[in-house]
């Protein structure tokens, strides 16, 4: 027993090591090759947690093995637990936290509609013009037609009624 839960502590921590040191480059060495090893289930089923698991069911389970007076059976559910719970700790208190942390520009068309535009390109009554809009951290430039089929100059700012065909139908903001 003590083997199984030595094998776990150190290729837990070795696989940490290993990932930590050398991830970037053994991703580009490998040219995605390892992409299957990336989890689309259920969000706290991650590498992390997981690897993270099964080094503190070694640590738990060596500590417990040598130490403690509990039987062989207690010593796994034990170290079993201990390892339940350090997944569910890492999972809630490291890696959520950094997936809200993440920013991404990428935004959907739809999620446009609402927002406050300059026009680039000056949107005759009927046909298409520019609009430029602030989307996250970056800008974005869209094609736009006008909603109320008005003239709209260069630099008028307007806000996007609705977007419909990849086009964003836009009327002239008055403050």
């Amino acid at each position: 027993m003590e083997t199984l839960f030595l094998s776990c502590l150190i290729g837990g921590a070795l696989f940490s090591v290993v990932t930590v040191i050398f991830g970037d480059w053994l991703s580009v060495a490998f040219d995605g090759a390892l992409d299957f090893l990336s989890t689309e289930g259920h969000p706290i089923i991650q590498p992390m947690s997981i690897v993270g698991g099964i080094t503190v069911f070694g640590g738990a389970g060596l500590l417990l093995h040598r130490y403690s007076p509990l039987s062989t059976g207690m010593d796994i559910a034990a170290a079993a637990a201990a390892a339940i719970a350090a997944s569910f700790v890492v999972f809630f208190l490291y890696i959520k936290p950094m997936q809200r942390s993440e920013n991404s520009t990428g935004f959907s068309l739809k999620d446009l509609a609402g927002s406050i535009a300059e026009v680039m390109v000056p949107i005759p009554e009927v046909g298409y013009g520019e609009v430029m809009l602030r989307k996250g951290a970056g800008v974005t430039n869209q094609i736009a037609a006008s909603h109320d089929g008005e003239m709209i100059p260069s630099g008028a700012r307007v806000v996007v009624v609705e977007v419909k065909d990849n086009t964003l139908y836009v009327s002239k903001l008055d403050l």
